[in-house]
């Protein structure tokens, strides 16, 4: 039976209360927070989201993978795995933890999952004297990292960068890393949860109990031979990396005509009011901290408004 054509979505996120986490997601990207909880996190594209518009609604990305598969994805991907990549909001109030993530072997290795994680911060806002943790110092060897991490002496092997709205940070599988208090990022990543804590600075969880480390593990992948750059690209290109790229327009009344080039596109309105045409269908319109999602199918679209919107699609 053939299926009704796709059309574009829009998203409910979902939210994710974090001990770290503040208000922001309501105060500056309009979100409704269902609790007075530090929210942290709010998922703008994942397999929980679900459909808010049209006769899709009330289904969840994970259900219409398995009806319309390439249609919504496009060609090259393992349908089974979920969606291949993860957009969300970030509200850091507190340090979160410092951590690392598994690149693809060393997921199914180590955890029997499809895909490791590799991401990049898109930095919106930051309160003075914001900063990212980078990794830790050069020359620093697995050892001397396990044995600061057991004495509670991390700190003072970490490298930290302070940032500014406007700055990208590009995260590959294997970096120590760390986002600070006063942040508010949109961060895009592989599809994956797998985190491994190096160090949580202390703090006992939402729960009253200390959050647990991952130590070993994390020693296992961390890279200790480089450092990420933290960039303020001037251009629309924010992202050309190995599973996602991502863009930054800005529109003041005019229409911005695009190709989607044969895989899905996740939009997410920074500042103003846009709309997405997409041929045949109704415009789908975005407004402050809403995300849409244009299917594979799509052979081109056009935005059109006063604002700001990021763009990401797979690599």
């Amino acid at each position: 039976m053939t299926q009704p054509a796709l059309y574009p979505l829009k998203l409910a996120p979902a939210l994710h209360s974090k001990v770290w986490g503040g208000r922001k997601l309501a105060t500056q990207l309009g979100k409704s927070l269902p609790t007075p909880e530090p929210y942290g996190e709010s998922w703008e594209l994942h397999d929980s989201c679900t459909v808010v518009n049209g006769r899709l609604r009330g289904q969840s990305l994970r259900d219409l993978l398995g009806t319309y598969g390439e249609s919504l994805l496009g060609a090259g991907h393992d349908l089974a795995a979920g969606f291949p990549l993860l957009a969300k909001f970030i509200d850091a109030r507190d340090w979160l933890s410092i951590q690392v993530h598994p690149d693809d072997k060393q997921a199914r290795e180590l955890e029997g999952e499809p895909r490791g994680k590799t991401e990049a911060w898109l930095v919106l806002a930051t309160e003075p004297g914001a900063q990212l943790v980078i990794g830790v110092q050069p020359g620093t060897d697995r050892a001397q990292l396990a044995q600061s991490i057991r004495q509670g002496s991390l700190e003072a092997l970490l490298v930290y960068a302070d940032v500014q709205a406007g700055d990208v940070l590009y995260l590959p599988s294997g970096t120590i890393h760390a986002l600070g208090p006063g942040n508010l990022i949109y961060e895009i990543q592989q599809a994956s949860d797998t985190t491994y804590r190096l160090y949580d600075w202390g703090r006992l969880g939402l729960d009253g109990q200390p959050r647990a480390l991952h130590i070993d593990k994390g020693l296992r992948v961390a890279n200790l031979e480089s450092l990420p750059r933290v960039t303020h690209p001037q251009g629309e290109l924010l992202v050309d990396g190995s599973y996602f790229r991502a863009w930054r327009h800005r529109l003041d009344g005019e229409a911005l005509s695009l190709r989607a080039e044969g895989c899905f596109q996740a939009l997410t309105c920074l500042v103003g009011d846009l709309c997405i045409h997409m041929p045949g269908h109704v415009p789908l319109r975005l407004s402050k901290g809403e995300t849409g999602l244009l299917p594979a199918c799509a052979d081109s679209f056009t935005l059109q408004g006063s604002g700001s919107v990021i763009r990401a699609c797979p690599a």
